[in-house]
C-alpha cells in the first residue's frame, strides 16, 4: 500500500471509502473521488428547495452518487434521479444507496446526460468535467493517471460538456425549479451567458470557499 501511494495511487482508493457530508461513502477508479467543492454544492442545494414536500431532483453525472444519496437522505419527501453514462459508476452508486437505506427512492438511469431523461424536476444538480484538454497534463499524477478522465475532460475550452447540458436544462424543469452546477475557476460568466442562452433567470455564478468561482445557479420561469 505504501508503494502504491508514492507512486501516485490516491489514498481514497487504497482505504476504499471517503467522509462526504459526514456520511460514509465507497470509492473506487470507476468515479472521481468527491471534494470538498461538491460538499459545498450540495449545502448550496439543499437551501433551494423545500424540506417539507414531496419534489423531484436530477443528479446528473451522479459518479459515486454522493450527492443523489445525500439529498435523499436530506430530503426526506424527494425522489432522486441519478444518471451517469458509466454502468461501472452507476453500479458503485447503487452500493452507496444501499448502504444509507435509501436505494427505494432513487432510480438510477444510464445516459449521456438528458438522452434518456423524460421527466421534468424541482431541483437538477451536477458536477460535469470542467477541465480544459490543455490543463489535464498538468493535473496531479493520482488523478491524472487514477481518476476517469471522462469525469475530468470538459474539452478544448473546459466548458463543452456544460454547454452540452444546459441546451436541455428547461425542458426538463418544472415552473420555479432550480438548477446548480460546479464549475471550474473563470467560467462563471461563460456559463451565466448559457444560462440566459437556454431561457432560465436569475443566473448568478458564486464562489467557494477559497474564493474561487465554482457555481452557477439559475431558475426555470
Amino acid at each position: 500500500m505504501i508503494k502504491k501511494r508514492c507512486s501516485g495511487t490516491p489514498l481514497q482508493h487504497l482505504t476504499g471509502e471517503i467522509s462526504f457530508f459526514g456520511l460514509r461513502f465507497r470509492v473506487s477508479s470507476e468515479a472521481l473521488i468527491p471534494r470538498q467543492e461538491t460538499e459545498e454544492l450540495l449545502e448550496k442545494a439543499l437551501d433551494l428547495v423545500p424540506r417539507d414536500r414531496e419534489i423531484a431532483c436530477l443528479d446528473l453525472g451522479t459518479g459515486s452518487g454522493v450527492l443523489a444519496v445525500c439529498l435523499a437522505r436530506f430530503l426526506p419527501r424527494a425522489r432522486i434521479t441519478a444518471v451517469d453514462l458509466s454502468e461501472e459508476a452507476l453500479g458503485l452508486a447503487r452500493d452507496n444507496a444501499q448502504l444509507h437505506g435509501v436505494s427505494d427512492r432513487i432510480t438510477f438511469l444510464k445516459s449521456d446526460w438528458f438522452e434518456r431523461v423524460g421527466e421534468k424536476f424541482d431541483l437538477i444538480v451536477s458536477n460535469p468535467p470542467y477541465i480544459a484538454e490543455e490543463e489535464l497534463v498538468a493535473l496531479p499524477v493520482e488523478v491524472r493517471a487514477h481518476e476517469p478522465r471522462v469525469a475530468l475532460d470538459g474539452g478544448k475550452e473546459g466548458v463543452e460538456q456544460i454547454e452540452s447540458l444546459t441546451r436541455s436544462l428547461k425542458e426538463h424543469m418544472l415552473p420555479n425549479a432550480s438548477v446548480l452546477l460546479e464549475i471550474g475557476n473563470g467560467q462563471g460568466r461563460t456559463v451565466v451567458e448559457r444560462m440566459d442562452a437556454a431561457g432560465l433567470v436569475e443566473a448568478r455564478m458564486e464562489r467557494d470557499i477559497a474564493g474561487k468561482e465554482r457555481f452557477v445557479i439559475a431558475r426555470c420561469p
